[in-house]
């Protein structure tokens, strides 16, 4: 088969509701049963064909009643206001995972787990991230408000700083694991005050991720 030719690069922050760490990032089951998540990505660079993807935004609320992989998960897609139809069109092909091949990317993986698919919605979008610091804040008004903030060490209140690297992942290949505070009301409700959060530079195409 043969899948489109695209391609996106910029930071991600993605939150859940498990413990630092996140038990589902090592084949583990979730620390409280369910997984519950927020994540939302700057557009760098990226192109979808002839469509150019460059400084849009993107968002998504997921929630599943165990592991991801039992699935009969649901999620919600929040669409950049600003991309035309064109674009809308072009982020949706790419979140649904149907440009992707089977299991290759995080779209195609998630995807493969939802059983309710929410009606994509369009919004203003919030999202800053601050490399130094490893800290970084996304918000979509009336869905949800994220923070991510290093992990603080319990005893003496110092950054404790975690990197983990996945040679095979399908989401990112690095990342900085931090700790997030997430809140959402509506069709996906989200909230937790220190849960796993982590910040990565994502470069994703068809066959998952590029580096």
């Amino acid at each position: 088969m043969t899948y489109p030719d695209w391609r996106i690069r910029g930071p991600e922050i993605s939150t859940c509701n498990c413990n630092w760490g996140c038990p589902c990032q090592f084949n583990s089951l979730p620390t409280h049963g369910d997984c519950r998540a927020g994540v939302a990505m700057r557009i760098d660079e990226g192109f979808y064909g002839d469509v150019r993807l460059d400084k849009l935004l993107w968002s998504a609320l997921f929630a599943w009643p165990g592991a991801i992989h039992d699935g009969n998960g649901e999620v919600l897609i929040i669409l950049d206001e600003r991309a035309d139809d064109d674009q809308q069109t072009a982020l949706l092909s790419i979140l649904s995972g149907e440009s992707s091949q089977p299991g290759a990317t995080v779209f195609s993986v998630f995807a493969s787990t939802l059983t309710k698919v929410h009606e994509p919605v369009r919004a203003p979008i919030l999202f800053e991230v601050d490399d130094a610091k490893w800290s970084g804040h996304f918000s979509v008004p009336g869905y949800i408000d994220a923070n991510a903030s290093p992990i603080a060490n319990p005893v003496t209140g110092e950054t404790h700083r975690a990197r983990v690297v996945l040679p095979e992942g399908f989401e990112y290949r690095e990342a900085e694991f931090v700790s997030s505070h997430t809140h959402a009301e509506g069709l996906i409700p989200l909230d937790w005050s220190a849960g796993h959060g982590h910040i990565a530079m994502l470069d994703m195409t068809p066959a998952g991720p590029a580096n």
